[in-house]
This record gives C-alpha cells, sequence and structure tokens, in this order.
C-alpha cells in the first residue's frame, strides 16, 4: 500500500489515539487539526499515556495545523472528524465548510470522509453537504469507537489497553442492503488495514446503522446515569473496599438490587424501538427508507439478549478498583462542555415518536439532560475544578 494524505480533525483524546495509530502504521501521513489546544501542542507536544501503546512525552502528528482552513491545501485520501457531534452547537458541514467550498471543492476531489462519532443520524447534514457539489455519490464511512481514553490536561492524554473500531460504509436512506459492493469492500479494507497496520482492533460492518444503535443503546444508560449522577460506572457496579483496600467510588449494598432493574427496564425500550416490526407492506417500505430501524432479534440485528450482556460486560469491567476511564459525556459536562444529547438521546426519543413507540424512561433522561445541555450552552454550569 502507499502512503497517503490523512486529515484527522480534533485533537482530543480520541483524536489523539487515532492519530497516533495512523501514523505508527507508516500507510498515513497525517495532517492533524487542534483547535483550543492548538498553541500548548504545537509548543510542547502530546504526551500520551497509554497501556497499551506505551508513553510517548512531547509526541506529534506528521503536521499539526489550528484550522481546517489552514489543512485544505492539498487533497487527502481519508478526512476523519472525532469532534463531538453537536448539531445544536455547530453543524459537520460547517466544520468541514473550507473543503466542501470553492476553492477547494473545485480543485480537489472529495476525500472520503470517516466520522469518528457517537449518535445517530451525524452523517446526515455531511451527505447532504457533499451530494450538493454535484461530484457523485458522497463516501462517507460511518464507525463505532469503543475506546478507553480521556484528555486528562490540554496536552496529556491517557489511554487504557483497549480501542476497537467497527467501520462500514453510510447509504442515505438503505437499511436494507447488509452487502458491501466491491468499490465499498475496498475503500473500508484500506482504512481497515491502515487501522490495524497501528495497533487498533477493527471490524468492517456490512451494515453499519445497526452497529451504531447498540453502541447508543449503552450511552442511553450508562453515560446518561454518569451524567446526571456525577459518577462513573463504577458507582454502580464496583463492590465496596476491602480491607487494606481504599478506593471510591462504590456502590453500596442497600443501593445495588435498585439499579439493575431501572437500567434493565431503559435498555429493554432500546430493545422495543430496534426491534418493532410493521407489518403493512407500505408501511414497511417507508420504515426501511430512513423512517425507522427494524434490527431482526438476531447477532447480526439487536438481540434481545444484549439488555442483560451489556449490564453484565459493563459490570464485570468496572468492578475493577483500576479501573478509571470516565464516559466522555460525563467528562463534557465535569468541564463545563456541550454534551452529546441530541444524537444519542434526541434522535432516539423522535424515532420513537414517530414510530409510534412509547420510552417513557428514555424521554425522561432526555428532558433532564436537555437541562444541563441548556445550562450550559447558556453559561450557568462551570467546570468542574
Amino acid at each position: 500500500m502507499s502512503t497517503k494524505d490523512v486529515l484527522l480533525v480534533g485533537l482530543g483524546a480520541v483524536g489523539t489515539i487515532y492519530s497516533y495509530i495512523l501514523q505508527s502504521s507508516k500507510l498515513a501521513r497525517v495532517t492533524t487539526v487542534a483547535r483550543s489546544n492548538y498553541d500548548i501542542i504545537n509548543a510542547k507536544g502530546i504526551n500520551i499515556r497509554s497501556k497499551k501503546y506505551g508513553t510517548h512525552e512531547s509526541w506529534r502528528p506528521y503536521r499539526l495545523v489550528s484550522s481546517v482552513a489552514e489543512a485544505a491545501d492539498r487533497p487527502y485520501s481519508y478526512v476523519i472528524l472525532t469532534t463531538k457531534a453537536i448539531p445544536e452547537v455547530i453543524k459537520t458541514s460547517r466544520v468541514l465548510e473550507p473543503l466542501l467550498s470553492s476553492p477547494y471543492s473545485e480543485r480537489h476531489p472529495q476525500p472520503t470522509y470517516v466520522l469518528l462519532q457517537n449518535g445517530l443520524g451525524v452523517e446526515r447534514d455531511l451527505y447532504h453537504s457533499v451530494k450538493a457539489l454535484n461530484q457523485g455519490e458522497p463516501k462517507i464511512i460511518s464507525t463505532v469507537v469503543w475506546i478507553g481514553t480521556n484528555l486528562v490536561e490540554k496536552n496529556v492524554v491517557e489511554h487504557t489497553d483497549f480501542d476497537r473500531i467497527t467501520i462500514g460504509m453510510y447509504r442515505h436512506g438503505d437499511h436494507l442492503t447488509t452487502t458491501n459492493s466491491p468499490e465499498e469492500d475496498a475503500i473500508l479494507t484500506d482504512l481497515g488495514t491502515m487501522l490495524k497496520t497501528g495497533g487498533s482492533e477493527v471490524t468492517i460492518a456490512t451494515e453499519i446503522q445497526r452497529k451504531k444503535f447498540a453502541k447508543t443503546f449503552w450511552n442511553i444508560a450508562f453515560s446518561s446515569f454518569s451524567t446526571l449522577t456525577g459518577s462513573p460506572p463504577t458507582a454502580m457496579f464496583r463492590p465496596p473496599p476491602k480491607e487494606g483496600q481504599s478506593y471510591s467510588p462504590y456502590v453500596a449494598p442497600q443501593t445495588a438490587p435498585n439499579i439493575i432493574p431501572v437500567l434493565r427496564a431503559i435498555l429493554q425500550e432500546m430493545i422495543t424501538l430496534g426491534n418493532f416490526e410493521l407489518y403493512d407492506l407500505s408501511a414497511c417500505l417507508t420504515f426501511f427508507l430512513g423512517r425507522a430501524l427494524g434490527y431482526p432479534d438476531n447477532e447480526d440485528g439487536l438481540p434481545s439478549s444484549l439488555v442483560d450482556n451489556t449490564i453484565l460486560r459493563t459490570a464485570e469491567l468496572h468492578k475493577d478498583p483500576a479501573h478509571t476511564a470516565l464516559p466522555s459525556m460525563l467528562l463534557d459536562a465535569q468541564n463545563g462542555l456541550p454534551i452529546e444529547v441530541e444524537v444519542i438521546l434526541g434522535e432516539v426519543v423522535r424515532l420513537a415518536k414517530e414510530m409510534g413507540v412509547d420510552v417513557p424512561r428514555i424521554e425522561t433522561l432526555y428532558a433532564l439532560l436537555a437541562i444541563i445541555q441548556n445550562q450550559t450552552l447558556g453559561g450557568l454550569r462551570q467546570p468542574k475544578l
């Protein structure tokens, strides 16, 4: 494989780790856009403390720039977006505007866009913006990222021992197709090889939206609970310290029996929505064209077993006294930053209303998190010191 130019936008925790992975592959020349932390990274580099990739002081990508406009001086094979998806603050098309407008759009072909973002529907705005350029069908890769990493200072990233990514082509208005075309397979294999060579664990999906729904499934329950309580999932699952141990938070014995039934009920609402079936043929056509999901109750779709399996896997991970990674939504709330409430909870609530599926618990979480978001955007919430 030849070395390709890759632009990565957003040098937070996730952006740093994936910039490092791509550059380590030696298959990519990584130009990285750092926005709020550009000055310190430009002066001192990034300190990476990873259990998987080791410690790297003053690490830098191939090229560091302060804006997408500055990066728009050359063609890219891939443009990877790792910023939070917060459309009520700024749309993706605005973030990437220099690549979607003249003179860049006239001088260079559009790249394959890769969205390392949580939530549902995060691809729509970008799809329509690229489509409007009349350069053919947009090439957009959507992803599901599982990673334990936090930006603990503006140029210090801590990373645990795992990062897993599932990649798949975004097919606008199409949830029926479950096989990749030769062109799609070539694009996904190319990007997947870069990531694997750099050390990441990669899965290529044939239909990515059901995988994103399953990731949203976790965030709906655990990110919401953590953000609303100001506590990581360890507060839900980690037992009290034994003699000679010292850690916090942990779950009190009298509280533990009350948590699992509520989590299970929330996740069951997601299962009901995801597996909801329409029996009228004309409704089914609309359903599969994007008005809903309708994933089958099996391993290729959204299995009912996902409820208990998600709780068990999360409990196992967060029982460990050494586990310190925080959900990104909680970390953003603590830092007085906007949270991904619309693309995670808002999209689910709106979809449920379109389908006539009751999700009262998820609606409650959405309403409460929307208050936190409104306070943050209004400047009423300050960073936790």
